[in-house]
């Protein structure tokens, strides 16, 4: 199965929170509401410094893919 880079998900224990999976590696889900962040992978303290340069730029495309998607609903 070819999954999407992003997914849009939620959950009606948590119905104020709005979860972004984010499928390819590094996987994690982020909940925008409070931008907790929860990592789907085990890291090595060198993987860790390498991620800590590319998480901003997956946690903003995370944020763009949310926007976009609201926005198609809108149209």
């Amino acid at each position: 199965m070819d999954l999407p880079k992003f997914l849009f998900g939620d959950n009606t224990d948590h119905p104020s929170a709005i979860f972004i999976i984010h499928t390819e590696y590094p996987r994690f889900v982020i909940n925008l509401e409070n931008d907790e962040v929860a990592w789907l992978e085990e890291f090595t303290r060198e993987d860790e410094k390498e991620l800590a340069a590319e998480a901003r730029d997956l946690f903003e495309a995370a944020n763009e893919f949310y926007d976009r998607e609201i926005a198609r609903y809108d149209s």
